[in-house]
Order: C-alpha cells, then sequence, then structure tokens
C-alpha cells in the first residue's frame, strides 16, 4: 500500500471529489481526517470509510478554525504527512452582475482558504521534520478566462499561481506542493452550475451539463473517481522528484 501509515486530511472531504479521494486514500492504507463545513456529512464519511477515518469541523474562511483542525489532526494521529486542498465554492455572472459579496466569498474560500490552510499544515509539517505532501484542487477554469466566470477562474488561477510559489518555497523543507486541475466533473455541483447557466444563457435545465460532457474529447464528463489516481501519485513516494506542477485530470479538455 503507498500511503501505509500515512496520515491525510481532505478538505472539503464530505462529499464529491474530496470524499472519492479520502476513499482512495484509506485503500491505500493512510488515516484519513475528513474536514468540511458540514460536521454531520463529514462523520459520515468518516464512518463509512472506516480504518481510523475521522471527521473534525473546518471552515477555511476562518484562520483559527483552520489551526484548531490541525492541532485536533496532531493530537488525534501524531502528525499530518498529506494535505488535500479541495474545499471550493463557485458562483457567476457576466462582469456587470458581479458582486462585491459574491467576490469576496468565492475568494475566501477559494484563495485565502487554500493559502492558509497551507501554511498551517506547512508549519507543523516543518516542526516534525519529515517533509509531507500538499495538494492542492485548481480547475480547468485556472487555465483561461470565462465570459460568465470571471471569479471562478481567476480564483482557480490563483491556485495554480499559489501551488507554483508554495512549491518552490517548501521543497528546502521536504515538503512537495503540486496541484490537480480536474475538468467538468458530475457532481451534485454541477447541477447547480447548470441550473445557473440555463439562467444566464437562457437554456433548458439539463442542456448546459448535456452539452459540457459531449464536448470532453474522452466522451464524459468526469467522475470524483476519475481523480483518485493522480491524488494517490502526488501523495506518495512516486512523486518525490515532482514540485510545483499543476496535472489536468480532465478528460483531455486542455492541454499545456
Amino acid at each position: 500500500m503507498r500511503l501505509h501509515n500515512k496520515v491525510a486530511i481532505i478538505t472539503g472531504g464530505a462529499r464529491g471529489i474530496g470524499k472519492a479521494i479520502a476513499e482512495g486514500y484509506a485503500r491505500e492504507g493512510a488515516r484519513v481526517c475528513i474536514a468540511d463545513i458540514d460536521e454531520a456529512a463529514a462523520a459520515r464519511t468518516a464512518a463509512q470509510i472506516g480504518a481510523g477515518a475521522f471527521a473534525v469541523k473546518l471552515n477555511v474562511t476562518d484562520t483559527q478554525s483552520i489551526q484548531h483542525m490541525v492541532e485536533t489532526v496532531e493530537r488525534m494521529a501524531g502528525g499530518i504527512d498529506i494535505l488535500v486542498n479541495n474545499a471550493a465554492i463557485f458562483d457567476m455572472g457576466p462582469i456587470v452582475d458581479i458582486t462585491e459579496a459574491s467576490y469576496d466569498k468565492i475568494f475566501a474560500v477559494n484563495v485565502k482558504g487554500t493559502l492558509f490552510t497551507l501554511q498551517a499544515v506547512a508549519k507543523s509539517m516543518i516542526a516534525r521534520g519529515k517533509g509531507g505532501k500538499i495538494i492542492n484542487f485548481a480547475s480547468q477554469a485556472g487555465r483561461r478566462g470565462e465570459a460568465l466566470v470571471a471569479v471562478y477562474c481567476a480564483s482557480k488561477a490563483a491556485v495554480i499561481s499559489l501551488t507554483q510559489s508554495a512549491g518552490l518555497d517548501l521543497i528546502r523543507h521536504g515538503i512537495n506542493v503540486n496541484g490537480i486541475s480536474p475538468g467538468v466533473v458530475d457532481t451534485p455541483m454541477w447541477d447547480e452550475v447548470d441550473a445557473l447557466f440555463a439562467k444566464y444563457e437562457n437554456r433548458p435545465l439539463g442542456e448546459k451539463k448535456r452539452l459540457v460532457g459531449e464536448g470532453v474529447p474522452f466522451g464524459r464528463m468526469g467522475k470524483p473517481e476519475d481523480h483518485v489516481g493522480c491524488a494517490i501519485f502526488l501523495a506518495s513516494s512516486e512523486s518525490d522528484y515532482v514540485v510545483a506542477q499543476t496535472y489536468n485530470v480532465d478528460g483531455g479538455q486542455w492541454m499545456n
């Protein structure tokens, strides 16, 4: 097992891609912390995983909550080997309709949350002296602008840039920071995205989701499970020489 006796935190791990990764890590021998703002859902996911998995309530926009989560994991599991920064939110609208509240909320979760969770865990890893692996979830939206998705695209571009900077800084401590950039993924969140596209593009519900799925070169939308292999690789010793990279796991939608 590639993650035997490792301790991994997955933010936003109660559902979707985060849950799939948590399950994959547990199969590879890791003890998994499901860190999520929905404490009840996190507890259910941890119970389903078993194998020493546990839940911690986490609000990534609150640095005190982040620090409490880190201290809880240190106390319960002895240290942190792996962090997956997966928690994120989405919103969209034409440039002339963007609100300050929407901007602040998206950047608070997607950028501030990623940065300060990474920072707190990196400090813990440095103090422990055993290195570690940090994986940030970006998006194909961070590779380009999209007319109706300006703020979300900008937030995910920031995650890619942050991954590069943190990767170059922290490798001297034996901490590899890398990222994963999903494409369109069939999760409950995409139903919300589809509804927003229906509103702004005057489409029937479900049409945008169908069209984007048909547009993926692989032939379908991604599934949460499609991201597990890359997440295991980046968390394992197999990726020790990989630094500051963000991998596209998107069925061929984007090349860089």
